[in-house]
């Protein structure tokens, strides 16, 4: 993919979550092929870009301003759904304890929590679903009740479901929160398995250690204003981290992850 791919396009937008206004003039544009992380503290408006792309919140409409889609500012819901999938703390939260693990990813095809009684998986979902479950380690947990599951489990089915249509793009809210040390290393595995096999990343985050190497470009987000952008090795460095964090910070490297300590 080139800089003629993008993927999203932000002009000058303005956007409310509720009656809060996260937005004012936010301008962004990100590439397929690219793998980005939008970097920031707590209330930067991370979520809030997550909710832009899946058309959970829309902008405001005035002059001079859009948001685009893979090209295109009207974007029909189900093809949005196949080409990119979203793994997010938000969704996990929506799931009702009893649904089966299975349930939950072949849920993924429909754009639902869960399957209900007018959904009739076909054959071929199920085998994409099973193929999925495998690839994820995930096979021996196909009928145990998603309340029986560990964070990093549900966060890896959450993966699975993302990937049911083999998406152009995948999206990734804070996927590492509330992880052990295990699940949150194997998760790190599955997501640079996946960025090497071309899947284009977009990971939102706060945790600077969850950002993998094959992150190349770095936007740094503060109060709903792009504070930086340019690549991951420039500014995932201790001045403007420093800065973007509002406090002193030394970054140690080691094996292409970054590790964040007072300073």
């Amino acid at each position: 993919m080139t800089a003629a791919d993008p993927y999203l396009e932000l002009q000058a937008v303005e956007a409310w979550l509720g009656p809060r206004r996260v937005f004012d003039n936010l301008s962004l544009l990100l590439h397929r092929g690219e793998n980005t992380v939008i970097l920031g503290p707590n209330g930067a408006g991370k979520s809030a870009l997550i909710k832009l792309v899946s058309r959970e919140i829309y902008p405001v409409v005035k002059p001079g301003s859009n948001l685009r889609l893979f090209g295109s500012e009207t974007v029909n819901l189900w093809d949005l759904r196949a080409r990119i999938g979203l793994v997010s703390r938000d969704l996990q939260a929506g799931y009702v304890p009893g649904v089966s693990a299975q349930d939950v990813v072949l849920s993924g095809f429909f754009g639902s929590v869960g399957i209900g009684p007018s959904q009739h998986p076909s054959p071929e979902q199920r085998e994409r679903v099973r193929e999925l479950m495998v690839r994820l380690r995930l096979e021996s947990l196909a009928e145990r009740p998603y309340r029986h599951l560990s964070d990093g489990q549900r966060t890896r089915l959450l993966l699975a479901r993302a990937l049911v249509h083999d998406p152009q793009v995948l999206v990734l809210d804070e996927p590492t929160a509330g992880l052990d040390l295990r699940a949150k290393h194997q998760l790190l595995i599955d997501l640079r398995e996946l960025a090497q096999a071309g899947t284009t990343l977009l990971l939102v985050t706060h945790q600077i250690e969850s950002i993998i190497p094959e992150i190349s470009r770095c936007v740094l987000l503060r109060e709903g204003a792009v504070m930086a952008d340019g690549p991951a090795a420039e500014l995932l460095d201790e001045a403007p981290l420093s800065a973007l964090f509002e406090t002193p910070l030394q970054v140690i490297t080691a094996g292409g992850y970054r590790q964040v300590l007072p300073g």
